[in-house]
């Protein structure tokens, strides 16, 4: 009855629950896994990133639903849920989703791995040789790094480490008049590889580290009965950006950051453990951090499934996996070993990555250390490669002698202490650094440089959707442009000086920036659609975004739906608008595409009586785009470029092979091919040059 009571409430929302819809996504990653189509290796993979996004999954969303529990306020989600019904349907979901993820671990992804040159094997299942060499690394590599810490009267409850693989080792000493037993943890150390590895003469035997502990547990508890070994690993509530938390009011942020300097790590929000634990062990963990059976995962196999990524990055199996990088070049880039700095005054340059090399941008900027003639480089990073070659040219660059000012975002989540100590490298080169604005996270993607040409002086733009990493740019879909078009760099120009300096332009020319106004102007180009639809005028939106969560803009667009504007939506991630409900967004078609590349690219387009305005940039719709982050989206201002924008739509929306529909319910079904249509593959097509000579490509 209560289940139904659920339901029905759901249902009646005319929004979709963020964190539901967001699990609706991993499943469309576990898709991937699924799909026999593809290798074992990139099947690996994509469990293995499901794995990772559950993880951080539990530390950040239902982290934030914790901190309302634990300090007793209310909340509602977009379901309609109030906080303790709503968390009791989140981990429901979370464990039905973790069934599927070993379900497809042990019964469609391990029987192949015989076959496919490497097994993970127990150590009971080696050789007496392998037995050996296994002993011997226990011995001088596991042994002296393991440290029991026992838990009993005179022993306080020890800090457990986030995320690390830990035994509960329950025991019973012989000596005791009353048999009492006690709980030890052993925490496996993290600096070693998780599997140790074997060459057989025809495959890879990978030997998991906890199993090798397992075997030789005996050594840590010499005299003592064993009366059970558990191995678990918890999750904690790592929400503690909160400036970033979209549905925490401000006042409540500064309430739980008061509290949180009292708390030496986050609360458990999630124990994963082996089958059969002990009753005792599993007493005290749940009453010591205060969690029940529903935070409790149960888990029939390999637990954390991001060890799987030692096997996928094997040096004999990496070329299996990873494609080389595109050296295919964009329309309006016609060749390699150009001049840049030339033919960037006379051309625009629109790079859809990775099926255009993010060489260009590296290059100019390398070349530009170098250049004598360029006087000063600004740029803002969010996240780095290993081994940057863009912080590597921003060293050369001030050691050249000329002015870099770089913005590095702190508060870019995962990667804050790269992002300082790269911060500092600069700062000790000579490097103007600025680490983040204030309370707001700099997402924004801009690269500006500033060169003497004779008695003028040239700026040349970089703005785009995608990091300037080079390594992810590999794997990202992201648009971006080159430009020196004055109006792009007088805008730009006038940004850094926002984020650098103080300073208020009165308007840009080509950009929407956050937190002013960007939501606002996005509101008034779906209402400018409304307003020509009632008009009997042709309108319509196609807009490409990694997540729509915004309420402000969803009920626009339910508006402009009802007023006959056709819109339709790829949204990768989290979508929380109701596609084709009656008399609400009947004209409202949603899909989400997830395959062989991350989705990261915007694209927003408005048919604007057919003078079409598209826009792309670092912003998704949600409420930390428009509030708590500096964003940008630049309006492509060339014609030729408009035109490759819109035929990158067009191909997304065409797509048949990575595309999933999503229904008013919320769920969503893989689309396929209609008997006679043509296969579109947006992953594979893309790497065709000739699909940007599309003329008049009608998208609505």
């Amino acid at each position: 009855m209560l289940i139904n009571k659920v339901s029905d409430q759901i249902k009646k929302s005319k929004y979709i629950s963020r964190d539901l819809s967001w699990l609706r996504f991993n499943y469309r990653v576990l898709d991937q896994a699924r799909d026999t189509n593809k290798s074992i290796f990139d099947r690996l993979k994509f469990l293995a990133i499901t794995s990772s996004n559950l993880d951080e999954f539990f530390m950040i969303r239902v982290g934030s639903l914790y901190n309302y529990i634990d300090y007793g306020k209310e909340r509602t989600d977009y379901s309609g849920l109030r906080e303790l019904p709503f968390r009791k349907k989140l981990l429901d979901y979370s464990h039905r989703f973790v069934n599927d993820q070993y379900l497809t671990y042990n019964n469609e992804l391990k029987p192949l791995f015989d076959k496919s040159g490497f097994d993970v094997l127990m150590v009971g299942e080696l050789t007496e040789i392998e037995q050996k060499k296994v002993d011997g690394y226990f011995k001088n590599t596991i042994f002296p790094l393991l440290t029991p810490m026992v838990f009993d009267n005179y022993h306080g409850f020890p800090l457990l480490m986030n995320q690390l693989l830990t035994f509960g080792v329950v025991t019973r000493t012989d000596d005791e008049q009353k048999a009492q037993d006690r709980l030890t943890f052993v925490q496996i150390p993290q600096n070693l590889a998780r599997f140790y590895e074997i060459n057989r003469k025809d495959k890879i035997i990978f030997v998991p580290i906890e199993e090798i502990i397992r075997w030789k547990i005996k050594k840590l508890f010499r005299n003592v009965d064993i009366v059970s070994v558990n191995l678990f690993r918890i999750t904690r509530n790592g929400d503690f950006t909160l400036e970033e938390s979209d549905d925490i009011e401000a006042d409540f942020v500064q309430e739980i950051k008061s509290k949180l300097k009292t708390r030496k790590k986050g609360r458990v929000v999630r124990l994963e453990v082996e089958r059969n634990p002990s009753a005792f062990m599993m007493k005290v963990l749940k009453d010591r951090w205060v969690i029940d059976n529903a935070n409790v995962f149960t888990i029939n196999s390999l637990i954390d499934l991001r060890a799987l990524w030692q096997i996928i990055n094997h040096r004999q199996f990496k070329d299996r996996c990873f494609k080389q990088p595109s050296s295919v070049m964009p329309r309006s880039l016609p060749s390699d070993g150009i001049d840049l700095f030339q033919y960037l005054k006379e051309h625009d340059v629109l790079l859809h990555h990775p099926y255009n090399s993010m060489e260009p941008v590296v290059q100019l900027l390398e070349r530009a250390a170098e250049d004598p003639y360029v006087l000063g480089i600004k740029q803002t990073i969010y996240r780095l490669a290993d081994q940057s070659r863009v912080t590597a040219a921003l060293l050369k660059a001030a050691e050249n002698g000329k002015h870099v000012s770089v913005l590095f975002e702190v508060k870019a989540r995962f990667d804050e202490e790269r992002n300082l100590k790269e911060g500092d490298r600069l700062e000790k080169a000579g490097c103007f650094v600025i680490y983040g604005i204030s309370k707001y996270k700099t997402h924004t993607k801009m690269l500006m440089i500033i060169r003497k040409e004779g008695e003028k002086v040239t700026r040349y733009v970089h703005i785009g959707s995608g990091n300037y990493n080079e390594q992810t740019a590999r794997l990202y879909s992201d648009v971006s442009l080159l430009t020196t078009d004055e109006i792009y760099a007088h805008d730009v120009s006038e940004f850094f000086n926002v984020i650098t300096g103080h300073s208020r332009p009165n308007e840009y020319k080509s950009l929407m920036t956050s937190p002013k106004g960007l939501r606002n102007q996005l509101i008034e180009l779906i209402r400018n659609e409304a307003r020509n639809a009632k008009k009997g005028l042709k309108s319509g939106i196609v807009i490409k975004i990694n997540s729509l969560e915004d309420k402000e803009v969803m009920d626009e667009f339910y508006k402009a739906s009802k007023a006959g504007v056709p819109i339709k939506l790829i949204v990768r991630g989290i979508c929380c608008l109701r596609p084709g409900r009656e008399d609400l967004s009947e004209n409202i078609f949603v899909k989400s595409i997830v395959g062989e590349y991350l989705e990261h690219s915007r694209i927003y387009y408005f048919h604007n009586s057919g003078d079409a305005k598209v826009y792309s940039g670092s912003a998704d719709v949600m409420v930390r785009s428009f509030d708590r982050r500096i964003e940008a989206l630049f309006l492509l201002l060339n014609e030729d470029l408009k035109r490759e924008a819109i035929s990158i739509l067009h191909y997304n929306l065409l797509d048949n092979q990575n595309s999933y529909i999503m229904r008013e319910d919320g769920t969503y079904v893989k689309k396929r091919p209609a008997a006679g249509e043509d296969v579109v593959d947006i992953h594979k097509i893309f790497y065709n040059r000739t699909i940007y000579e599309n003329a008049d490509i009608e998208l609505v």
